[in-house]
């Protein structure tokens, strides 16, 4: 209760840091927000030539839709994973690049990670704002199906946090974090189906006279679920799978709950070792 009192008289420290980092986070570009949506735009253009002009990958049409666009199938889910993306690698540089205001005044040092992970989520926020304008002209009546995608982006924010407290409360005691992480992101990336439809992965695979239940395996991700989520409701234009859903909730809670309370364990030492 001491604890969530705390948060609740931080909730305006929490707006002020969330609006420095936006603030912050194009100052003095000549384009400021413009880069926002021209990033993602570049990664679209340059993941279409490749995998849909070059390899020739042909995206499954919406169900019950009727979509077929390899360009926005690769848009309703590369917004979300950069999202996820952004949010972990940036997390672990999150208290080491606020130092000075750690070792000067006490606040939920939470705070600051959540604030961070806000400003990301308002880039989201502009970027699905466009893809649905995208979506309507091309067909897809994505209105009905926006509380749905609300509830989605709670949750990812939900796991992209849980993440980010726990990484950026590691990478004070142990550097060699933001190095592992973004590693990881550049392999991890290709084990979602992003670039790629489900239907590619194998379900099974023979090795050594055994058969592997592939899918099965590469469904553990809980990244897999979250980017079929995504295009359930936005691709196909209807609910995402229970079993997705359900799979995904869990583990954004458990998520949050580990590193909430990895976080709360290292933070006394915190003022210390930034």
């Amino acid at each position: 209760m001491t604890r969530l009192k705390e948060y609740v008289g931080g909730r305006e420290l929490l707006a002020n840091l969330t609006l420095r980092e936006l603030r912050g986070k194009y100052k003095r570009s000549v384009l400021g927000w413009g880069w926002s949506l021209l990033n993602p735009l570049a990664s679209i253009a340059i993941y279409w030539l490749v995998f849909g002009i070059f390899l020739k990958i042909d995206p499954p049409t919406g169900d019950p839709s009727g979509l077929s666009s390899f360009v926005l199938f690769l848009v309703c889910a590369l917004l979300p994973w950069n999202f996820f993306q952004t949010g972990v690698e940036t997390s672990p540089d999150t208290l080491i690049s606020n130092g000075n205001l750690i070792k000067k005044v006490y606040f939920p040092r939470e705070i600051l990670v959540i604030a961070s992970t806000a400003s990301i989520l308002v880039t989201l926020g502009i970027e699905l704002a466009v893809l649905g304008v995208i979506l309507l002209f091309a067909g897809n009546m994505v209105l009905p199906w926006i509380p749905v995608l609300v509830v989605l982006v709670a949750i990812q924010f939900v796991l992209v946090l849980g993440l980010a407290m726990l990484l950026s409360v590691l990478n004070v005691y142990f550097r060699d974090v933001k190095h592992f992480v973004s590693l990881a992101m550049k392999i991890l990336f290709y084990t979602v189906p992003v670039v790629y439809p489900l239907s590619l992965v194998p379900k099974h695979k023979e090795v050594a006279g055994m058969s592997i239940p592939v899918r099965q395996i590469y469904e553990l991700n809980p990244l897999v679920a979250m980017v079929e989520c995504y295009r359930a409701v936005l691709y196909d234009l209807r609910f995402p799978p229970l079993g997705d859903f359900a799979y995904f909730l869990v583990w954004a809670l458990a998520l949050l709950a580990f590193g909430w309370w990895v976080f709360t364990k290292l933070e006394p030492r915190l003022a210390e070792e930034v």
